[in-house]
C-alpha cells in the first residue's frame, strides 16, 4: 500500500520531534559549579565540569575572546572581545540555557579586555581608551567612566563596595589606584564654602613596564604584579599606597598572577616559557618552578587551594596543577586557552 502525502508528512514531524528530542536529553546542563574557559582560537566559551574536567557545552563569542566573568547568581557570562584595544564588544552568555544573549557594544569605548563582577556590575578596563568602566546589567547601561590616561590599561581589580578600583598600565609601567572618597573643599575667597561631595582621585603607582597580570591579597593589604619585560615582582602596600619592594623573580614574559586562598602563595604565569612559578609571600622565595606547556596564561583556583588550572595558549589545553603535590595532573582540550572564571550557582 502506498503512503498518503498527509501521512508521509506525519512521519516527517515524528522523525524531527524524536531527533530534536533525543539531541536535547543528550545535552548536559550546566554545573552547579562551572569551569569558564575561553577558547582564542575556537571563539567559544566552553563550559566545564570541574569534577570530572569534562566540557559540558561550548558557546560561540566574539573574534578574539580574551577575559571572561560570571555574575554573582552564577548565570550569566560577560566576555570581553579585546582585539588588541580595536574592538568594542561584551558578549553576554546564558550559563543555564547554554546560549548567546544580546551583545553589549561599548563605543565609543574601544578595546574592553579585563573584567569582574562587583556589587551587581560588570566593571572592566578599556585598554584602547586608557579608560575603566562599569556596566549595569539592571539598567542596560554604562553608568560610570574613568580615564588613567595610562598606556595599556589592562587588568582590573574593585573592592567590595566598589569604592576603591585597582589597574595595571602595562606599557606605561604604572599600576593605578583610584578612590571615590568625600571631598571637603576649602572655603572661597568670599567665604562660600563649596558642598562636600563625592569624587574619584588617581595614584599612580610606578613598576616595570610589562607589568599586567595582578592579584590583591585576600587580608586587601598588598597588591603583587608580575612584569613581563624584566620578570620583577612588584609589591604595593595599598594603605600607604606606595612601592614596598621588587622581588627578581626572573618570570620573564610574566602574564598572570594570583595569590592562593590562603595567601601564603603566589602563583605567576609566563607566556614566554610556559611555566608556573610559585613564590612564597613571606619571604618573597622562589618554591618551586612548574612546566605547564607553551604559553601559560590565565589562572583559576579552587576554593580551597587544593588545584590551579593554567590556560595553555599554545598548546591549546588548561593545564590541571595539584597545589599540594606541586606536579601537573592532567589537561583539559581548550583551543587557544587563556581566560578562566568560576561560574556558582547558590
Amino acid at each position: 500500500m502506498k503512503a498518503t502525502k498527509s501521512h508521509l508528512i506525519k512521519l516527517l514531524i515524528i522523525s524531527i520531534t524524536l531527533i530534536y528530542t533525543a539531541s536535547k536529553c543528550s545535552a548536559q546542563s550546566t554545573p552547579v559549579r562551572a569551569l569558564l574557559a575561553l577558547s582564542k582560537s575556537e571563539h567559544v566559551l566552553a563550559i566545564i565540569d570541574p569534577v570530572s574536567l569534562k566540557i559540558i557545552a561550548k558557546v560561540p563569542v566574539g573574534s578574539d575572546p580574551h577575559e571572561v566573568i560570571a555574575s554573582a547568581d552564577g548565570k550569566t557570562a560577560y566576555v570581553t572581545i579585546y582585539g588588541g584595544g580595536s574592538l568594542h564588544d561584551l558578549n553576554v552568555i546564558d550559563l543555564v540555557a547554554q546560549r548567546a544573549l544580546p551583545t553589549i557594544d561599548t563605543r565609543p569605548l574601544m578595546g574592553p579586555h579585563g573584567i569582574t563582577f562587583v556589587d551587581g556590575k560588570v566593571w572592566f578596563t578599556v585598554e584602547g581608551t586608557k579608560t575603566v568602566a562599569r556596566y549595569d546589567p539592571a539598567t542596560g547601561k554604562f553608568d560610570w567612566a574613568m580615564g588613567t590616561g595610562q598606556d595599556r590599561t589592562h587588568m582590573i581589580y574593585v573592592v567590595p563596595g566598589g569604592k576603591r578600583v585597582y589597574t595595571t598600565n602595562v606599557a606605561s609601567g604604572t599600576v593605578s589606584i583610584l578612590v571615590d572618597s568625600l571631598i571637603k573643599p576649602n572655603p572661597m575667597p568670599n567665604g562660600f564654602t563649596p558642598p562636600a561631595h563625592w569624587d574619584w582621585t588617581q595614584t599612580l603607582i610606578p613598576v616595570s613596564k610589562g607589568s599586567e597580570g595582578f592579584d590583591v591579597s585576600p587580608d586587601g593589604k598588598e597588591l603583587w604584579t608580575a612584569a613581563a619585560d624584566d620578570g620583577t615582582i612588584a609589591v604595593i602596600d595599598l594603605a600607604a599606597k606606595k612601592l614596598l619592594t621588587t622581588i627578581d623573580a626572573k618570570a620573564m614574559g610574566a602574564n598572570r598572577l594570583k595569590f592562593t586562598p590562603d595567601s601564603k602563595r603566589v602563583l605567576v604565569t609566563s607566556l614566554r616559557t610556559g611555566d608556573l612559578f610559585i613564590y612564597d609571600t613571606a619571604t618573597h622565595q622562589q618554591i618551586k618552578r612548574v612546566s605547564t606547556g607553551h604559553g601559560a596564561a590565565g589562572i583559576l583556583m579552587d576554593d580551597d587551594g587544593s588545584r590551579a588550572f593554567i590556560g595553555c595558549t599554545g598548546d591549546n589545553y588548561v593545564a590541571v596543577v595539584d597545589l599540594k603535590t606541586l606536579e601537573v595532573t592532567g589537561h583539559i582540550a581548550v583551543g587557544g586557552a587563556d581566560g578562566l572564571a568560576w561560574a556558582v550557582r547558590p
